[in-house]
Parts: structure tokens; C-alpha cells; sequence
């Protein structure tokens, strides 16, 4: 019988940090999901416009790098079948990702409501997607509503 390894909202505590393990952004990354959004920027898709661009190669698009991002977190195991939705989402892009970079995820727990009319509460985070040079190319927040412990556990 499936056991889900996430937490559950009262497991979480103001303060607590997640850091995810790396991943390599590839050139099929960049492709697929230029398909899957139809987002075929030349900037993410044309490497001889892009070479004459602002970054001089072809760069991520920025929402690949966030779904990755929610990837990483989800496979930490932190909200691996306890989260119920993702509620909200603020972000800022600040450094372009290229081709080839390996990012990671840093989180930080900020605040705790608990709805109890959903079965659960919000959890919101900080979170900061890294580069391989320790630099932050994304950060924002994240509010996840995350399941209630069942009854008599």
C-alpha cells in the first residue's frame, strides 16, 4: 500500500529549510518545452539570433527553470503525497539560465495557516533557484496547501 513520504501541515515549523539535489538544464529541455507552450522565442530557440543577443547563446525560458524548480522540490519527498494544491506564486527572474548550467533549490518555511475547512493548510516559502556559481537566477514564494495528519496519528 502506497505510504506518502511528504509532510503533513502540523509537521511543518516556521524556519525549516529544504535544499534540493542539482539538475543540468539541457538543450531538450529548452525544445520540449518550447513545444509543450508553444514559446518558441527566438532567444530560446535560435542559436544564431541568440548569439547576437544580450546573453550571446540561446538562454532557458524562465518558466521551464520555475516547473524544474517545483520538480526539484517535489522529489526532496517534503511534499511527495501530501501537498493538495499550489496555491500561489510570486517569482522574479534575475540572471538568465543558459544551456549546460545545474541549478538547485533552496527553501525556507515563512508562514503557517492552518484551513481546516480543506483538509490541511497553507504552507508559504521563500525559495531561491541557484546556479552552479552559487548565484540566485530566480527567487520568490511559494504557497502549497499541504494535507492535515489523519485523525489518531
Amino acid at each position: 500500500m502506497y505510504q506518502p513520504r511528504g509532510l503533513h501541515f502540523e509537521q511543518f515549523t516556521v524556519g525549516q529549510k529544504v535544499v534540493t539535489q542539482g539538475r543540468t538544464i539541457t538543450e531538450t529541455d529548452v525544445v520540449n518545452f518550447a513545444g509543450l507552450s508553444g514559446d518558441y522565442n527566438q532567444i530560446h530557440t535560435d542559436a544564431h539570433y541568440a548569439a547576437g543577443y544580450a546573453f550571446g547563446e540561446r538562454i532557458a525560458h524562465g518558466l521551464l527553470v520555475q516547473s524544474i524548480a517545483t520538480g526539484l522540490a517535489v522529489l526532496t519527498g517534503f511534499i511527495e503525497g501530501t501537498v493538495l494544491a499550489f496555491r500561489e506564486l510570486d517569482c522574479k527572474f534575475s540572471l538568465p539560465v543558459k544551456i549546460g548550467d545545474t541549478i538547485h533549490v533552496e527553501l525556507e518555511i515563512t508562514e503557517l495557516t492552518p484551513l481546516a475547512r480543506l483538509g490541511g493548510g497553507t504552507v508559504a516559502m521563500k525559495y531561491k533557484v541557484v546556479n552552479q556559481n552559487n548565484a540566485a537566477v530566480q527567487r520568490g514564494s511559494w504557497t502549497m496547501l499541504i494535507k492535515s495528519q489523519p485523525t489518531g496519528v
